[in-house]
């Protein structure tokens, strides 16, 4: 696109690493995008500001992010059975998003002869009626050109320059009028005349038939497929006119958002942190004109706009004001997120909806590699959240460890790399730890006496407590009966500090839970006592009754609901077996047609990279949300295996 509207000389290539988008390092040695590029241009005396989105589910809140600022959608797919299961699921996005959409069929050159009737392909993948514009000529099972079923003119592709219009081939004539009068049907679903016009045998205007795909294409009832080979400019300029005269408009836009009549208002649908220009607020503006120095709000906090910049790529260039409907990067919009509505003025508050990112699926536990680097590595974190907001850091308080969590290996690897480029801090990451307790089986009773000499005031603590165990998930609880003032009031909170600080790591090494101490007895000393001396005793209590009470390792066990394609199902119930995972519900599920809900316990221990497997299993588009549901019994070898693992010998 950009090529065909002069901004840049020739295409770039992925392959060569010369193209304008996925310029970063990290994308180019994935070969593929990572991060949305943003690129503006003029064709016919129109200005567009296209919006490119990775197509990967790991990193796809690029594109979840970025459609309520769009008029319209470019879904890039080919001609390729094995590709369908991916389609499908980057169409169900656009569609959930409400946001009018063409189909462009890629690589058409390389498509397979075989795969002539593309629609019925690429039909069941649709909740929208798909609309083949245009049917490929094909000269021995290749793709030379086009015929446009509205225009009824052939093609003929010229690489990297607009096609050549000829006389639409004789062989092709009757295929051309099937396809054309199918294209028709599908348009008269949703137009009276039309159908009344098809059903009389009179042949509608060119006007009509143009105006119908437009008018449709703006209300969501369909959704035209075109047709080219982006690498060879191919079908480029028919995509340009398409946009130009039957993609919807900002006001159209802004009445799908329910933005009330005249509000000034901007959606920020991405964020970026440069080297040298700080904070950079990506923004679709409606009804405004935004310059440098104008008052927004965003979430009741005030903000002065600090630049307004354009953005080819990711880099910035300042420019003037920006006006209603241009897309434009605003500087020092400190507290502005993705996904927020900026208000101008002092009109009540207005939210643009934008679905939240979705739950992690993958995380490592991560470090700096030089301990001077932990604030710079907080800092750092902070700012790539703002940018990738399906990025998020979870301190761990059982295991001690900072875990960032992410959509995916790929997603949180690339984050890592562009840690260490974009922001100078390298991180050590690994497999999180499981935060494995234990607790015990039975009841049992133990005196604790501490006793200490040396001079002076000495120390003396003596305590009797019975322990029993408490039902699963009820915690610890402390309790006294002493009778007779054989240990004082004022020396019961140190007891039960002294039977917390055991608590911490029992016999086995991990913290204890679910757990009841009584005091039930003990003496004391009317010098020598103290809190240290009964918080002591209590610490010693513990040592001594706990292992005669049958200590049991415990670990966490996770509610899994994994959704995927119906074809992977048999494979994810295989997959959760292989992991000791329990299978208790699965049905349908209720907003995908074609895919299944499996809920399940598995344990946290086989949880880490269940996300791979999972989209191994269903051609990359599976997922699944988590959450902690119960602690359960580890007992015999895998005890054993997990215990010698943490370096505790077990009792």
């Amino acid at each position: 696109m950009l090529a065909r509207t002069g901004v840049i000389a020739r295409p770039g290539s992925v392959t060569a690493g010369s193209s304008v988008g996925d310029s970063s390092p990290e994308a180019r040695e994935q070969g593929m995008g990572v991060e949305m590029n943003i690129a503006t241009f003029s064709f016919l005396g129109d200005s567009f500001t296209v919006l490119d989105c990775p197509g990967s589910p790991e990193f796809q809140y690029e594109a979840i992010a970025a459609l309520p600022a769009c008029d319209a959608a470019v879904v890039v797919c080919e001609a390729d059975e094995k590709k369908l299961t991916a389609l499908e699921h980057t169409l169900h996005m656009v569609e959930e998003a409400g946001v009018p959409h063409f189909l462009f069929v890629n690589k058409i050159d390389k498509a397979d002869a075989g795969l002539r009737d593309i629609l019925a392909l690429l039909q069941p993948v649709s909740r929208k009626p798909l609309v083949l514009r245009q049917l490929p000529i094909w000269e021995n099972g290749i793709a030379t050109g086009f015929v446009d079923l509205a225009l009824e003119r052939a093609f003929i592709y010229r690489e990297h320059a607009p096609s050549r219009v000829v006389e639409i081939p004789a062989g092709m004539r009757e295929l051309e009028a099937e396809a054309r009068y199918a294209m028709l049907e599908k348009l008269a679903d949703y137009d009276d005349d039309l159908l009344e016009q098809l059903i009389s045998d009179i042949e509608p205007p060119r006007d009509k038939v143009f105006d119908d795909l437009s008018a449709e294409l703006r209300q969501g009832d369909i959704c035209p497929v075109l047709l080219g080979a982006a690498e060879k400019g191919n079908g480029v300029t028919r995509l340009l006119k398409a946009l130009r005269h039957e993609a919807p408009f900002a006001q159209q836009t802004a009445r799908r958002h329910g933005i009330p009549a005249g509000q000034p208002c901007a959606y920020i649908f991405k964020t970026f942190h440069t080297s040298h220009g700080g904070k950079l607020s990506c923004a679709r503006v409606f009804n405004a004109t935004l310059a440098e120095g104008a008052s927004v709000r965003a979430h009741a906090a005030e903000h002065r706009i600090g630049g307004v910049f354009s953005i080819v790529g990711q880099e910035p260039v300042k420019r003037g004001p920006a006006g209603p409907a241009e897309a434009v990067a605003f500087a020092r919009l400190d507290s502005a997120r993705t996904g927020e509505t900026l208000l101008v003025g002092k009109q009540a508050g207005f939210r643009i909806p934008c679905p939240q990112p979705p739950a992690p699926v993958y995380g490592l536990a991560i470090a700096p590699a030089e301990r001077k680097d932990e604030v710079k590595l907080s800092q750092a974190l902070g700012k790539m959240i703002e940018e990738d907001p399906s990025l998020s850091i979870v301190n761990n308080a059982d295991t001690g460890e900072m875990v960032l969590w992410g959509q995916g290996e790929m997603h949180l690897r690339v984050s890592l790399k562009k840690l260490a480029r974009k922001y100078g801090v390298s991180a050590e990451a690994r497999t999180p730890q499981v935060p494995y307790k234990e607790t015990i089986r039975k009841a049992g009773e133990a005196r604790g006496r501490h006793k200490k000499q040396s001079g002076g005031h000495g120390q003396f603590g003596d305590v009797v407590i019975e322990i029993e165990p408490r039902p699963r998930g009820t915690g610890f609880a402390f309790s006294e009966s002493i009778t007779g003032g054989v240990v004082p009031k004022q020396y019961f909170p140190a007891v039960e500090a002294g039977v917390r600080d055991y608590l911490s790591a029992g016999p086995l090494g991990f913290p204890m839970v679910d757990v009841a101490v009584r005091l039930k007895d003990g003496s004391y000393h009317s010098v020598d006592s103290s809190e240290q001396a009964f918080r002591a005793a209590g610490r010693l209590a513990m040592a001594e009754a706990v292992p005669k009470c049958a200590p049991v390792l415990l670990e966490p066990v996770m509610r899994v609901e994994i959704s995927v394609p119906s074809f992977a199902t048999s494979r994810i119930n295989a997959m959760i077996s292989a992991r000791r995972g329990q299978i208790f519900a699965h049905d349908a599920h209720p907003a995908r047609r074609g895919w299944d809900l499996i809920e399940a316990h598995i344990p946290e221990a086989e949880m880490h990279d269940l996300i791979v497997d999972i989209r191994s299993a269903s051609a990359g588009v599976g997922g699944f949300t988590f959450g902690f549901d119960h602690l359960a019994e580890v007992t015999g070898k895998l005890a054993d295996q997990i215990i010698a693992g943490h370096g505790i010998r077990a009792a």
